[in-house]
């Protein structure tokens, strides 16, 4: 199963008690910080999300609101005694950047950071149980959108039989797998009897800040969560067009063509003091949806 936390849904300024935009996406062993405006590290200690698991940062681009809290993040990580290395995936620039910050404060960190500059589309991490996949969203600026697709064996081992019928542990991944089980005497366990189908494999997407663009839904297909930038009310289409956003009607459209299962909507910008409306609007379009308050896990 992955959760989605929400840790910052503001645009550009924080304001009305709403922090840049952050969000954090776990599994069993993992956290992946997506995005880190400023403020992210209260909020992670606010909502108890330790530090030292996480283990991927995607930066989407950048814009302030989007990587400004990161270099106070990394300093942090290495002041509490991080040695496990950091994977960081970003604008090329990203790295320069962070480089003379660090060179400024005469700061060494004492874990690695692996630098992974975003420059294609495609595949951009890929581990035991996710793969990531960026893709390219239009911006002001090159912004990146990031794709998580949950990686599950077939089957899930029901422990107790397994035990009952004295398979051992080592086997346990090819029973995963639907392999059967032949024991020391040569008895054949049909996979059936100690596993069952496995729950399907979920998938969450991104999009960062972009223009009204429909070839994203074609890129989001049927994913399970859909996350969909919807700075302004439908009123201000032409004021969104002009800044490179999106509407509320305009993040439910990508959802209904992708026809996706749930959508959520953030980067809400700071003309607005209460978010009601951004939920009544979508709705009319895409009646699965719910706000990014920060603060509210999305179990996916």
């Amino acid at each position: 199963m992955l959760s989605l936390t929400i840790l910052g849904s503001n645009s550009a300024i924080p304001a009305h008690g709403r922090n840049p935009t952050a969000q954090v996406l776990q599994n069993q062993d993992d956290c992946y910080l997506i995005d880190c405006g400023e403020g992210t590290q209260l909020q992670l200690a606010r909502y108890k999300i330790k530090r030292s698991k996480i283990s991927h940062i995607f930066i989407s681009h950048l814009h302030g609101d989007h990587y400004f809290g990161l270099i106070g993040l990394l300093t942090s990580m290495g002041l509490i005694g991080r040695v496990a290395p950091l994977h960081l995936h970003g604008p090329a620039l990203l790295i320069d950047i962070i480089n003379l910050q660090l060179k400024a404060a005469d700061t060494k960190l004492p874990y690695e950071i692996n630098f992974h500059p975003l420059g294609e589309e495609g595949v951009i991490s890929d581990d035991k149980k996710i793969r990531v996949e960026c893709f390219k969203v239009n911006h002001r600026i090159d912004c990146w959108g990031f794709i998580f697709r949950e990686k599950k064996n077939p089957r899930s081992i029901d422990p107790v039989r397994a035990k009952a019928y004295e398979i051992p542990a080592s086997y346990y991944e090819a029973l995963q797998k639907g392999a059967d089980y032949t024991n020391k005497k040569g008895t054949i366990i049909p996979n059936s009897e100690v596993t069952s189908a496995a729950s399907s494999a979920k998938s969450y997407a991104y999009c960062a800040d972009t223009i009204y663009n429909e070839q994203i839904a074609t890129i989001v297909k049927e994913v399970d969560l859909l996350y969909h930038e919807a700075t302004y009310l439908k009123d201000l289409e032409q004021r969104a067009a002009d800044r490179y956003h999106s509407t509320t009607h305009q993040a439910a459209r990508i959802a209904n063509l992708a026809e996706v299962k749930k959508l959520i909507i953030g980067h809400f910008s700071s003309k607005y003091d209460e978010l009601d409306s951004f939920l009544t609007e979508a709705r009319e379009v895409f009646d699965n949806c719910e706000l990014a308050l920060e603060g509210t896990c999305f179990k996916i």
